[in-house]
């Protein structure tokens, strides 16, 4: 069938083909050469109409009729995936996250590995306080004591000989509940010194 309407469609052009220099109004059913369209109707400059070449549509329009058009139509597997995806490749429709997780500090919803976004916030505004305060307090200088960051009111938990020999930086507020003061506390595990390793302990049975 589709070959059929192939088949009257191009015989359809031809006759339109044919028929185009008798509406144009040129005799002897022929278009005059290229570049001689513009010049009839002057006088003394007409050239001949017998070039000894037809016209032909395709000469006229090229193949830019036929641009961008699909030889054949897509079948409805390919719209489907095309459309929604393919469950091997890419999934394009909505599918339920399993990977998602309820902070136990603020409540908020992060994925699974991933530290929780609202938390990280909070502790990246009052990092960069910190850090503005140590500048603004200490300048550029190179650090050659231990830095001891205190909120309002920790100073007079320790004598005052404690703090002989420290860079002490006060914030004017109060700790915040999720910053614990064991961060700031060094470990009291010293390093081995021994290169030796231990043999495993033998399996029994």
């Amino acid at each position: 069938m589709s070959s059929g309407l192939w088949l009257r469609l191009r015989f359809a052009l031809e006759r339109f083909e044919q028929m185009l220099p008798n509406l144009f109004g040129f005799p002897g059913g022929r278009f005059p050469p290229t570049g001689a369209l513009a010049l009839v109707g002057t006088e003394g400059s007409r050239l001949p109409l017998d070039s000894g070449k037809s016209f032909s549509l395709k000469d006229l329009i090229g193949d830019g009729i036929l641009w961008a058009v699909p030889k054949h139509r897509r079948t409805v597997e390919k719209r489907l995936k095309r459309k929604y995806g393919s469950p091997q490749y890419k999934l394009k429709i909505f599918t339920p996250k399993t990977h998602l997780r309820i902070c136990t500090s603020c409540g908020s919803d992060h994925e699974v590995g991933v530290l929780c976004p609202t938390c990280y916030k909070k502790v990246r505004e009052e990092t960069e306080q910190i850090q503005t305060k140590i500048q603004a307090k200490l300048g550029l200088e190179p650090v050659d004591k231990e830095v001891v960051v205190l909120y309002d009111r920790e100073r007079d938990e320790q004598p005052e000989e404690f703090w002989q020999g420290k860079r002490i930086v006060e914030m004017e507020k109060s700790r915040p509940v999720w910053f614990s003061k064991n961060l700031l506390q060094r470990t009291t595990q010293q390093p081995a010194d021994t290169a030796e390793v231990k043999p495993e302990t033998e399996k029994l049975g």
